[in-house]
């Protein structure tokens, strides 16, 4: 007489056997973890004595069958982790005896039926990962004996009403609603939950208001989970009352104020997960109190002042994430004392002074970033102990001398980065080494030994200095008559030009070389330059759209003559762009210019500017590959101004109102009124007022007031965040220490989706036919772009990559999109 078949964690297939339809007594089905196929049998219904059926982990297929709600003597039914789909039955309402349910993670739809809140001894309710919608039945206030209640990681909606239901049911021990769509505020009668509850898990909803302070009634609540919210306001002080609290997770919310003193209440502490608020402040001493602690997160807030002592003392920390904060100071040698330590990101902040030599005794150790910061001195040799590091990231920061030998024998080192910094001497071979890349080293420009990434090998120095002075007795004398030849030239030249200044002194209309147009030309061009041919409007005068007498159309730039710098403007732009010649500037046609009257008459864009077209709203809509192209061509054009021209030129206002577009879509860089000539060897110039336009301008100017190369690499850094995430710098949502650059750094690189223009990411699923690495793709390439628009509008100008190098790296993502792309068979690029 077969009562009982435990057939679990097997390696059977095909189709739950019909024969079992026969085993009458049978009282126990449990077939989970394994590989049956099919559908789940109605025939079990016929079974009068089956009280158990376990089925979870299989590759069962169909319906929750309805005959199930027939066997009204089950007492457990887990059909968990398997491909089923359809809704729930309402039928299965009617499993009085029912204490366990269980149809996770598989692919069921629809809403959770109020009749099943008639399962009147039910103590479990699992329904996670599905695909349930609609809102949660107050019938659950029913259910009086529900221990536990779990239906995250579905599509469920509606405000948290259902929370006061639950409160009749006073042995629930846990509530998992994650990952929903639930909205409005977390109830005050939060606190009338049961006292035996122990984990409320809510995080990715949409929640918002504040954290209710009647959380504190739940004395027994072991973990809280609220990240992923759109909370607001201070964490309530009574939190802090839950001393049975073992994880307190409020990340990815928008609180605000400081970190609790009163956290050290919470002595049961494992796991604080604070980051990605508004948080202010300092760490709080009294966290060092936190003895159990083993996870703390407090990245991506405005966190200030030094790291308390104390957090170093914490000896069962595994994870310490404070990055993307203000924090400064040094780092203390107690650091060496976390000998649990795996995990630690102290990037993005202001810490200064040397690398402490104890952290070489963290040797548990598998990712340490510390980039982004100010350290200064050598890398520690004791690195080399790190013997279970995998990740290491120094990049960034003030470190100079050589790179330690001991670096190279880390088994497990995989990704090492050594960017921008001034480290010299040779490269270590081997290990790390052998696979590192150029971006890796970039900008520590005393490396040597690298031939493979075209790094200049080393010299002896013994044999380097012997070697200049045999070379010396030889190229000396060739040397010093170059040089008197030199001075000859450079007297006749003089000569020369001092005698053609006394014949003729050009004018920068003379230079052009071009026919002028006459002002009434101009007038007949813009039919008296009515509102009707008006393109834009600035400061400095007026641009208007216009046909000249021999049919072609231009754009004509009218100065106002009202403004004292217009004058200055017109010649400034003239000169700029009288010998320049390159595809992506905008082309100077001719000029008309008498006592009061100045104006330039330049190539029209159809396309209007970069900003009319981000911004627009008669559906125009620019794909990635496009947003590509055009920050490509404009740092085409800025390397020709910067390193080919005869002249280097800053341009000193760059911005999207200032790119062009033609009828190809063929960015063109314009407005050059402001723009500096950089003579001969000078890297900057002093200006005597505040170039630019604010949102775009390079912090240095406030400092220094010098404009250079790099504080149009800034402008240019901050435009190229600004094309892919569809927000001005100027945007209201911009205040106090948040900016644009800021708010994207926040999100980079595994949250890009929450802020980058959705149309891109619309554009990347949109078409079902499409294959989903398309997407994939499509994130990878983002990474990289937001990547190079952060290095160009770093802070540090030192830290800016020259614009040849941009052309080299957008070349190459534009490349690298196109071929990955061509693999699938499709190349993504709108029209």
């Amino acid at each position: 007489m077969l009562q009982v078949i435990s057939l679990g964690e097997n390696q059977f297939n095909g189709p739950i056997p019909l024969g079992l339809s026969t085993c009458q007594n049978l009282e126990t089905l449990g077939l989970s973890v394994n590989n049956f196929t099919g559908t789940v049998p109605s025939w079990l219904a016929t079974l009068p004595n089956l009280t158990i059926i376990y089925l979870s982990t299989n590759d069962l297929t169909g319906k929750i069958p309805i005959a199930l709600s027939n066997s009204t003597w089950l007492l457990g039914l887990d059909l968990s982790e398997n491909n089923l789909e359809g809704v729930i039955p309402p039928e299965l309402g009617q499993l009085r005896n029912l204490r366990y349910l269980s149809v996770a993670t598989n692919q069921i739809s629809g809403v959770i039926p109020d009749s099943l809140g008639n399962l009147s001894e039910l103590t479990q309710i699992d329904l996670v990962i599905n695909k349930l919608t609609g809102s949660v039945p107050l019938s659950f206030r029913k259910m009086l004996n529900l221990r536990g209640i779990y239906i995250g990681a579905n599509q469920l909606s509606g405000n948290l009403d259902f929370l006061a239901a639950l409160s009749k049911c006073r042995s629930l021990d846990t509530i998992n609603i994650a990952e929903n769509k639930f909205t409005g505020m977390l109830p005050t009668y939060m606190g009338n939950l049961s006292s035996t509850l122990q984990y409320f898990i809510a995080y990715n909803n949409r929640v918002t208001g504040s954290i209710p302070n009647t959380f504190a009634n739940l004395s027994n609540l072991l973990a809280l989970s609220l990240s992923g919210n759109n909370l607001s306001g201070k964490i309530p002080t009574t939190i802090t009352a839950m001393n049975n609290l073992q994880e307190l997770n409020l990340s990815n919310n928008s609180l605000s104020g400081t970190i609790l003193t009163e956290i050290s209440r919470l002595t049961n502490l494992v796991e604080l997960h604070l980051d990605g608020n508004k948080l202010t402040g300092s760490i709080p001493s009294s966290v060092s109190s936190l003895s159990e602690l083993q996870i703390m997160r407090l990245s991506r807030n405005s966190l200030s002042s030094t790291i308390p002592i104390g957090l170093w003392h914490l000896q069962k920390l595994i994870e310490l994430d404070l990055s993307q904060n203000f924090l400064s100071g040094f780092l203390p040698t107690d650091v060496g004392t976390l000998s649990a330590m795996t995990i630690m990101d102290l990037s993005r902040n202001k810490l200064s002074g040397g690398i402490p030599i104890s952290i070489g005794e963290l040797q548990m150790m598998i990712y340490l970033n510390l980039s982004s910061n100010l350290f200064q001195g050598s890398i520690p040799d004791s690195f080399g102990r790190l013997v279970s590091i995998e990740e290491l990231d120094l990049s960034s920061n003030v470190l100079s001398g050589a790179i330690p030998k001991s670096l190279s024998n880390l088994s497990y080192l995989a990704n090492l980065n050594l960017s921008f910094n001034r480290l010299d001497g040779k490269i270590p071979e081997g290990g790390v080494f052998s696979n590192i890349t150029l971006e890796s080293l970039m900008r520590n420009n005393a490396l040597c030994g690298l031939p493979r990434l075209e790094i200049a090998p080393c010299q002896n120095d013994t044999d380097h200095s012997r070697s200049k002075l045999e070379l010396l007795k030889f190229i000396l004398p060739a040397v010093l008559a170059i040089i008197v030849l030199a001075l000859c030239l450079y007297m006749l030249v003089r000569v020369k030009v001092n005698i053609g200044r006394k014949v003729t002194v050009p004018s920068d209309t003379d230079l052009l070389n071009y026919q002028l147009i006459s002002y009434h030309e101009l007038v007949r061009a813009t039919s008296n330059f009515t509102d009707d041919n008006l393109l834009g409007a600035g400061s400095f005068g007026k641009v208007f759209k216009g046909e000249l007498d021999d049919g072609s159309v231009v754009a004509i730039k009218i100065l106002n003559m009202q403004h004292e710098l217009a004058s200055k403007s017109f010649d400034t732009e003239c000169r700029a762009l009288r010998m320049a010649r390159h595809r992506n500037l905008v082309k100077l046609i001719s000029t008309c210019s008498n006592l009061d009257f100045r104006a330039l008459i330049l190539e029209y864009m159809p396309h209007g500017s970069l900003d009319d077209l981000l911004y627009s709203n008669d559906g125009r809509q620019l794909s990635f590959l496009q947003r590509v192209g055009i920050m490509l061509d404009v740092a085409m054009a800025m390397e020709y101004l910067h390193h080919q021209h005869f002249e280097a030129v800053l341009h000193c206002d760059l911005k999207p109102s200032n790119i062009l577009l033609d009828q190809d879509m063929i960015a063109h860089v314009s407005d050059f009124g402001i723009s500096k000539l950089l003579a001969g060897t000078e890297n900057s110039i002093t200006l005597t007022s505040m170039p630019g336009t604010v949102g775009y301008m390079a912090p240095e100017f406030g400092s220094t007031g010098k404009a250079s190369r790099a504080s149009d690499i800034y402008s240019y850094g901050i435009v190229l965040l600004e094309v892919f995430t569809r927000k001005k710098p100027t945007d209201p949502m911009f205040v106090g220490e948040l900016s644009l650059r800021r708010w994207v750094s926040q999100a980079f690189p595994h949250e890009l989706s929450n802020v980058v223009d959705s149309i891109i990411l619309q554009d990347g699923m949109e078409d079902e036919s499409r294959p989903p690495e398309n997407f994939s793709i499509l994130n990878i390439n983002l990474i990289s772009i937001i990547e190079l628009a952060l290095l160009c509008s770093s802070v540090v100008p030192e830290e800016r990559m020259p614009m040849k190098d941009v052309v080299v790296k957008l070349n190459k993502i534009k490349s690298n999109y196109n071929s990955q792309l061509g693999k699938y068979g499709y190349i993504h690029q709108k029209t």
